[in-house]
């Protein structure tokens, strides 16, 4: 699938110095840029709603405790 992005001059020349910089396409920049901005913000909602779930219910639990919980030997 083919995307057309309009840009001044300026972020043109910006975003292509970056990328020859970065020694990458202007492709994978962009497609690397998008999905990280997407996964930030995916980051950030899960954040929030484990926030909110953890003032409902604030009980936490220790490493050890999860790991006999999960039935998980602790030993390497």
């Amino acid at each position: 699938m083919t995307i057309s992005v309009r840009l001044s001059d300026n972020d043109t020349e910006l975003i292509k110095a970056y990328a020859d910089m970065n020694n990458i396409s202007l492709s994978d920049l962009i497609r690397n840029a998008v999905l990280e901005k997407i996964e930030d913000e995916y980051d950030l909602k899960t954040y929030y709603e484990a926030m909110e779930e953890y003032r409902k219910n604030p009980k936490t639990y220790t490493l050890d405790e999860v790991e006999k919980e999960l039935g998980l030997d602790n030993e390497i």
